[in-house]
């Protein structure tokens, strides 16, 4: 029997999702089960929590920048092995950007084109009767999508619950469990979501704590029966074409933020993946084809980084022959200067000329379609590359290099260069998810 499945989602951020969906994983898997995890949306931090609960990989599947084919695809890739498929949402059940049917990044496309049952998470604190409304609208909003059953959170007391839980069964809606009120099991966060699952303490207790919690409140066996076979379909796995044969991959505390389904791509296509740590002052392996810098928090080892003398000559070196890109974090560590929350100004790589500042901060966050200015690793002008942004960083100086690629939002805005290219060196604040296999523009 193939895995079965099911997606933890809630009518909006901060209602428990990650919580409840953690303490799945590792209750279930203490079971005996073989779990995988799914999240949906460009979410680059849970993926590292999942992969602790369940021991195995997990993948972010995110319904505006891929197809149909590429989500079934990676998602039939991370069942291969496992019997049960916990899936993540993302803020609301329904929340996403303008677009097609089954295109606008929401949950609820996720779970439609997966076939999978929502167990829908209602934080009711402060409401009791009141959330049978919600879920009765949440069964009936969308035929596409079938609502298993709920899971009550922050629950007061046992009077509350049978507050709550009566007029939501009389709906025919079972419940799966009921959370009381706990703060000692939150899992610690800062600008960006949760502190990285590499950096949080004590990680693995902390999810034992909460696979305890909930599998004393959760109907555990209850939830596994209403789980159900994912829908089979065109499949492919390839959401963007290896930039070489040989990846050089910085992964430490300030760049870790990859997402794991271009790993999977990439590997799977032939090509080698070499990581190194620039915070521990190590080169990108010379043997690569090309140096890819990720995202994360450089903004965080600022001082520490830019004394990793060994790791920025590696970089100058390796960019005088071959290609080096930067996203997000990595695009400010291979700009002039970075400046820390502190004000400090810390040299960079000086391999672009865009200096950027934690100091002086904004919230960016969207989806993006752009396509590359020029030839370069990651495809030919004009190829389209979608993803999204998501920083708190700003660019105090752009300087004077030509824009890696022009972005525009999901809503209709106007592309704009965005990013920076000096010669085999390029990188912008954007993250990449998937190659738009459809066109190239011309812009």
């Amino acid at each position: 029997m193939g895995a079965r499945g099911f997606l933890v989602a809630a009518p909006r951020s901060g209602s428990g999702k990650t919580t409840v969906a953690l303490g799945l994983m590792r209750a279930f898997s203490e079971r005996g089960l073989r779990v995988a995890a799914v999240k949906s949306g460009p979410d680059y931090i849970d993926s590292a929590f999942h992969a602790a609960a369940t021991g195995r990989p997990g993948l972010n599947l995110d319904s505006w920048a891929m197809d149909g084919p590429l989500v079934a695809g990676l998602a039939a890739a991370t069942a291969e092995g496992a019997e049960l498929i916990v899936a993540e949402a993302s803020m609301g059940l329904f929340d996403g950007a303008p677009g097609k049917s089954g295109r606008t990044g929401s949950s609820a496309d996720l779970a439609s084109a997966l076939g999978l049952p929502v167990v829908l998470i209602l934080d009711v604190s402060g409401q009791a009767q009141t959330a049978a409304a919600i879920a009765k609208g949440f069964a009936e909003y969308d035929p596409r999508l079938k609502v298993a059953g709920v899971i009550l959170n922050k629950v007061a007391s046992e009077r509350h619950a049978r507050l709550t839980r009566t007029p939501i069964e009389a709906l025919g809606l079972p419940i799966f469990g009921a959370l009381p009120r706990e703060t000692k099991i939150a899992l610690p966060e800062r600008h960006l979501g949760l502190v990285q699952a590499a950096d949080t303490e004590e990680l693995d207790a902390k999810i034992e704590k909460l696979a305890a919690f909930v599998a004393a409140h959760v109907d555990l066996d209850a939830l596994r029966a209403a789980a159900r076979p994912l829908l089979a379909g065109a499949a492919r796995i390839d959401a963007l074409k290896p930039p070489g044969q040989r990846i050089a991959i910085a992964r430490d505390a300030a760049f870790s933020f990859i997402y794991p389904h271009l790993l999977l791509g990439w590997r799977r296509a032939g090509a080698e993946i070499d990581f190194f740590s620039p915070l521990q002052d190590q080169a990108p392996p010379p043997a690569a084809n090309i140096c890819w810098l990720p995202g994360g928090y450089p903004e965080l080892h600022a001082g520490r980084l830019s004394h990793a003398s060994n790791f920025f000559a590696g970089l100058r070196r390796f960019a005088d022959e071959k290609p080096v890109h930067g996203e997000c974090g990595g695009y400010m560590a291979l700009g002039a200067s970075l400046t820390d929350a502190a004000g400090v100004v810390h040299p960079m790589a000086g391999l672009l000329s865009v200096s950027t500042s934690f100091f002086k901060r904004k919230m960016t966050l969207g989806y993006r379609r752009a396509a590359l200015a020029a030839d370069g690793a990651l495809g030919a002008r004009g190829k389209i590359l979608l993803g999204h942004e998501f920083h708190y960083a700003t660019v105090e100086s752009q300087g004077d290099d030509a824009p890696f690629a022009f972005a525009g939002d999901a809503y209709g805005g106007e592309p704009a260069a965005v990013g920076a290219r000096r010669g085999r060196v390029t990188g912008s604040f954007f993250h990449v998810i998937a190659e738009d296999p459809r066109k190239a523009t011309s812009s």
